[in-house]
């Protein structure tokens, strides 16, 4: 197996910001209690090709709604690949877990942006079958999986990346 990538923690004040952006309800000393508790993603086998991504706080689901959580991780890697994030299969399969982009793409580039290249996860419950689902603080929730890409003969890109959605175009 090649070894491109390795992964990081974003810095306290990162996380910290942008957890209580998104989740105000929770303060400054929670923030940093679930900063300490970021578990790198790693994978569950030898064989297994995703790495798990795990909840940094315990969240609930009811059918319909959403969650944009950030994870508190970042990751370098060598340019030509991407990490393509997904939910965890089985909770696409029980509940229609699903990732509001539908696959996540995180280019090589992206470790350097402002905001340190933190990932962010949107997710829905789409359960057609009135399923909530309830995430354990710690529990995998999501994994990314690492794969080479080519790029055309004629290819002339020069941009810069600072920032995630949309920073692109």
């Amino acid at each position: 197996m090649r070894r491109v990538a390795k992964f990081h923690k974003v810095s306290r004040e990162q996380f910290v910001n942008a957890l209580r952006e998104e989740f105000p309800q929770y303060t400054e000393a929670e923030a940093n209690d679930m900063y300490d508790a970021v578990i790198l993603p790693r994978r569950a086998t030898k064989g297994s090709a995703g790495y798990d991504f795990f909840a940094p706080f315990a969240f609930t689901l009811t059918p319909g709604q959403t969650i944009k959580l950030p994870t508190g991780i970042r990751v370098e890697m060598e340019e030509a690949w991407v990490l393509k994030l997904y939910p965890r299969s089985g909770l696409g399969f029980k509940y229609r877990l699903q990732m509001n982009n539908t696959v996540g793409i995180i280019d090589s580039d992206y470790f350097y942006s402002d905001n340190e290249g933190h990932i962010f996860v949107k997710l829905t419950n789409d359960s057609n079958e009135g399923k909530t689902v309830e995430i354990a603080a710690g529990t995998g929730f999501a994994q990314g999986i690492f794969l080479e890409y080519g790029i055309t003969v004629d290819d002339d890109a020069d941009g810069v990346r600072n920032g995630g959605f949309g920073s692109t175009t």
